[in-house]
């Protein structure tokens, strides 16, 4: 492509962004963002990951020592193409979202649950606020699809639907639905951008959203329900098996097209979830890292990496949950997660836990003195 072609491609991208809501934009139009976003993700820079390599080699320490710190390191200089990358300005992107199949008894909450704890988020009250203060990030939450008129209106202006359909019984949502929460997530991750954020995390809330993340990656890597679906909000055995077969039922009855993750997200999954997939889609685009939190996120990541293999690279896999659908994600987009923490909250608590990890990276890559500035003796210049 060339860099006229480029520059128009982002034109167009900047008209979509900066319409105030999507529901407006047309299949077309949709069909045609998408396919610009992705044609300008890049892979990383090799060069700035040698360059970062070289520096931690003359560290004073034994040479890899720091283990997933130094991979971290490495891995955001590739992002950022900077040998010295920096993190400083950091957000939570929580999508929120709801689920009709919700009626077919997969949760042990209320649907009510969803724009409650919404609010929860805006008041500074939930586990991931307590987190992302911790590690002096902000916290960015955003309607995409809950099932309950919110006040004030204007918290609703990015709503695409409110909630999706009920995937057991046909699609959650029609194409361009899911287009539009694809380019909307991708819009607000490009707004936090634009705003100075220099990394990004995935967080989610909407009651029953476990049960397309399962069927998700159920799809994906082939395996059976049973061996994905785990009990979300705390499901009893009967629950759990019913649980399993709704997700079973909605593959059947939907038959996704697995060379497409527009159609696997839209017969499966949910607007939240597409939301976070573009949102990953745009830091691929912008060249900013983005850590993943627990199984929605990672469902999210599969829907991502389908439309996009290349923007796996920018993605950092915080944790590993205790949703068991968790570990097969991870493993299916050959990640690796940095933690094991035994969490289950999602809202992008374990995402914003890691935050710590990148910046004790940073700090090494920066503070830590060279074998040569601190006179000390190794291995290739003994004294």
């Amino acid at each position: 492509m060339s860099k006229t072609e480029l520059n128009q491609d982002k034109l167009f991208l900047d008209e979509v962004y900066a319409r105030e809501n999507l529901t407006e934009t047309t299949l077309d139009e949709c069909e045609t963002a998408l396919k610009q976003l992705v044609q300008g993700i890049q892979g990383l820079d090799e060069k700035a990951m040698e360059a970062v390599q070289a520096r931690l080699d003359s560290l004073t320490k034994p040479l890899g020592s720091l283990g997933v710190l130094e991979e971290i390191a490495k891995r955001l200089g590739g992002i950022q193409r900077n040998p010295w990358p920096e993190i400083e300005k950091k957000a939570v992107l929580v999508m929120a979202g709801d689920h009709g199949v919700v009626a077919e008894g997969v949760s042990a909450f209320p649907q009510e649950v969803t724009p409650q704890m919404f609010y929860n988020f805006l008041n500074g009250g939930a586990g991931i606020n307590v987190l992302s203060r911790h590690a002096k990030a902000e916290v960015i939450c955003t309607d995409i699809g809950m099932a309950f008129p919110l006040d004030p209106p204007e918290l609703m202006r990015h709503r695409v639907m409110n909630g999706t359909h009920n995937m057991a019984q046909g699609p959650a949502m029609s194409r361009q639905e899911a287009l539009q929460s694809l380019l909307t997530g991708a819009k607000i991750a490009r707004q936090a951008i634009d705003s100075g954020f220099r990394v990004l995390a995935t967080g989610e809330v909407g009651i029953g959203n476990t049960t397309p993340s399962a069927a998700i990656i159920s799809f994906f890597t082939g395996l059976p329900a049973q061996d994905v679906t785990g009990r979300g909000t705390g499901l009893d055995d009967a629950a759990l098996i019913r649980k399993q077969e709704v997700i079973t039922r909605s593959i059947q009855v939907n038959q996704p097209d697995p060379q497409d993750g527009v159609d696997v997200l839209r017969k499966i999954g949910g607007l939240e979830i597409g939301a976070l997939a573009g949102a990953i889609l745009e830091a691929a685009h912008s060249q900013v890292p983005i850590v993943l939190d627990g199984v929605i996120s990672t469902a999210a990541a599969l829907i991502a990496t389908s439309i996009c293999p290349t923007a796996r690279f920018y993605l950092i896999p915080s944790h590993s949950s205790v949703e068991i659908g968790h570990v097969a994600a991870l493993k299916q987009l050959e990640l690796k997660p940095i933690m094991h923490l035994d969490f289950r909250l999602g809202e992008g608590t374990g995402a914003a836990i890691a935050f710590h990890l990148l910046d004790a990276s940073i700090h090494i890559l920066e503070e830590m003195a060279t074998f040569e500035s601190a006179g000390v003796s190794n291995k290739e210049n003994p004294a």
